[in-house]
C-alpha cells in the first residue's frame, strides 16, 4: 500500500502540477528543438548527413528502450527520487551536449539525455495521478497534455531562433534554467510517495537487450550508406541486432519474472493493430521533419530562423487535427479516423515525393506538409484509444507506454532506413553527374523525394492494417478514460 513521508513542507496542488509540466515540457521540447539545428551542428562537428541521424536516434533509442522501465521506477523507488534523478540526469546531459566538440561526445550526451527523459517523462504523469482525483485529475491531465503539445509545437521555431541568433549549442543550454528551477522546487516542496508493498521488479536486462539490439540494427543499416549491404561489418552488425531482438523476446517470454513488455497484452487485437499502425505512421512522420529540415536549409537556402518559421504551420495543423480527432472519436470510433488519417498522410507524402530544386515553399511544400501534419494530429488520439480499449483497466498505463515505445522505435528505424535510401540515391546521382553543377544540386532533393515516396507507401500499408480493427473500437470511450493512456496521445 502507498506510504508517504514529508520532505520539507506540503506543496500546493498547483505547484505540483507546475513541477510536472515544466519537466514534461523539457522532454518534449528536446525532441523537436534539435531538428532545425542539425545542419549547423553537422558542419561544426563534422557529421555527414547520415551521421547526423545519430543526434536524433541516440536520444530516441535510449528513450524508447528505457521508457517502460522508467514508468515502473516511480512506483517502486518513489516519485520524488525518480523525478529528481531524471531532471538532474537530463540537465547534466544537456550541458554535456551543449559543450560537445566531437560527434562522439554529442552522441553519448544525447543517449544520456534519452535515458534521463525515459526516467523523467513517466514520473511527471505519476506526480499528477497520485495528486489529483476526480474532475481535478481530468483538468490536470489536460494542462499536462497542453504543455507537452506546446513543447512540440514551439520546438522548431525556438530551435531556429536559438541557432540563428546565438548558436546551435543553445538548443541544449536552454534546458539548464528549466532543470535548475525544477530540481530546486521539487527538492523543497515535493513529498515522497511510493508503493511500499509493490513486488514488481525492474527488468533492467530487458531494457538493455532491446536498446542494444535496436542500436546495433540501426547502426548496421546506417553504415550501409557508406560501405555496402554485403560488407562483413554491416552483415555482422545487422545479424547481431536481429539475434539480440530474438534474445529479448525469449527473455521476456521465458525468463523475466516481471517482463518489461508482457506479450500477453498482444492478445488484444485492437492493441496489436494500434502498435503496428503506430510503428508505420510514426516512423514516416518522424523522418519527415528530418528531410524537410535539410530541404529548407540546403535547397531553399533558408537560414535557421526561417526554417523554424516554416515548420509553424505544421505545428498548428497537428494541434487542430488532435482537437478534431478527440471530438469525433466518441461519435465515429477509432477505425474511420485511422483510415482518414492514413489516407491524408499518403496523399501528403505522395505530393512531397515530387519535390525538385525548382520547388518553392508556398507552391510545393506548405500544402502537402500541412496535410501530413494534420493527419498526424488526427491519428494519435484514436491510436491511444485502440491500444487501451482491449485490455484490462489495470493494464491501460502499460498499454499506452508500449504504444509510445512503438512510436519511438518506429521513428528510429524509419529514419535509419529512409536516411540510408536517400543517401544511396543521392550518391548514385552525384556519381552520374560527372561534375555538372545542376545535376549535383538535384541529387540531394532526389534522395529526399525517394524517402517521401517510400513514406507514402508505408502509410498506405498502415491504411490497410487499420481495416483489421473491430468496427466499433473506441465508439463509447475517450482516449483519456484512463489517465495513463493520455501519455500516448
Amino acid at each position: 500500500m502507498p506510504s508517504q513521508s514529508s520532505v520539507s513542507r506540503h506543496a500546493p496542488d498547483g505547484l505540483i502540477l507546475a513541477i510536472a509540466c515544466v519537466a514534461q515540457f523539457m522532454v518534449v521540447l528536446d525532441v523537436s528543438v534539435v531538428n532545425v539545428a542539425l545542419p549547423d551542428m553537422g558542419r561544426d562537428l563534422h557529421f555527414t548527413t547520415t551521421g547526423a541521424q545519430w543526434v536524433v536516434n541516440a536520444y530516441v533509442l535510449t528513450f524508447a528502450g528505457f521508457l517502460l522501465l522508467g514508468g515502473r521506477a516511480a512506483d517502486l523507488i518513489g516519485r520524488r527520487r525518480v523525478y529528481l534523478a531524471g531532471v538532474v540526469l537530463f540537465t547534466l546531459a544537456s550541458i554535456g551536449a551543449g559543450f560537445a566538440h566531437t560527434g562522439s561526445q554529442m552522441i553519448v550526451a544525447r543517449a544520456i539525455q534519452g535515458l534521463g527523459g525515459a526516467i523523467l517523462s513517466p514520473a511527471t504523469l505519476t506526480l499528477i495521478v497520485t495528486t489529483f482525483k476526480g474532475p481535478q485529475l481530468a483538468k490536470a491531465i489536460g494542462a499536462w497534455s497542453a504543455v507537452a503539445g506546446a513543447g512540440g509545437a514551439v520546438g522548431g521555431l525556438l530551435g531556429g531562433v536559438l541557432t540563428g541568433w546565438a548558436s546551435w549549442r543553445w538548443v541544449f543550454f536552454i534546458n539548464v534554467p528549466f532543470g535548475v528551477v525544477a530540481v530546486t522546487v521539487a527538492a523543497l516542496y515535493l513529498r515522497e510517495l511510493r508503493n511500499s508493498g509493490a513486488t514488481v521488479k525492474l527488468d533492467i536486462t530487458g531494457a538493455i537487450l532491446v536498446t542494444g539490439s535496436l542500436t546495433a540494427l540501426i547502426f548496421g543499416v546506417v553504415s550501409s550508406a557508406t560501405t555496402s549491404w554485403s560488407s562483413p561489418s554491416v552483415v555482422l552488425t545487422v545479424a547481431g541486432g536481429l539475434v539480440g531482438i530474438g534474445l529479448f523476446i525469449l527473455w521476456e517470454l521465458r525468463v523475466a519474472s516481471h517482463p518489461l513488455v508482457p506479450f500477453r497484452l498482444f492478445r488484444s487485437r485492437p492493441l496489436s493493430v494500434a502498435n503496428i499502425v503506430m510503428i508505420l505512421v510514426g516512423g514516416a512522420f518522424f523522418a519527415m521533419w528530418y528531410f524537410l529540415t535539410y530541404f529548407f536549409q540546403g535547397t531553399l537556402g533558408y537560414g535557421a530562423v526561417a526554417a523554424g518559421v516554416a515548420f509553424l504551420p505544421m505545428a498548428v495543423a497537428i494541434i487542430i487535427g488532435a482537437q478534431i480527432s478527440s471530438r469525433l472519436l466518441v461519435r465515429v470510433g477509432v477505425r474511420p479516423l485511422l483510415l482518414v488519417g492514413a489516407a491524408l498522410a499518403s496523399g501528403g507524402f505522395y505530393a512531397l515525393a515530387h519535390l525538385s530544386v525548382h520547388s518553392t515553399y508556398a507552391a510545393s511544400v506548405l500544402g502537402p506538409s500541412v496535410m501530413c501534419a494534420f493527419a498526424m494530429g488526427l491519428l494519435f488520439s484514436p491510436l491511444a484509444t485502440a491500444a487501451t480499449a482491449g485490455v484490462d483497466r489495470a493494464d491501460a498505463g502499460l498499454a499506452s507506454g508500449v504504444l509510445n515505445t512503438s512510436r519511438q522505435v518506429g521513428g528510429s528505424l524509419s529514419l535509419a532506413i529512409l536516411g540510408t535510401v536517400a543517401a544511396d540515391r543521392t550518391r548514385a546521382l552525384a556519381l552520374a553527374a560527372h561534375g555538372s553543377p545542376k545535376a549535383l544540386a538535384e541529387a540531394p532533393v532526389a534522395g529526399y523525394s525517394r524517402a517521401f515516396a517510400i513514406s507514402a507507401l508505408v502509410t498506405v500499408v498502415a491504411f490497410a492494417v487499420a481495416w483489421a480493427l473491430p468496427h466499433r473500437t473506441g465508439r463509447t470511450a475517450r482516449a483519456t478514460d484512463s489517465p495513463l493512456a493520455a501519455e500516448a496521445v
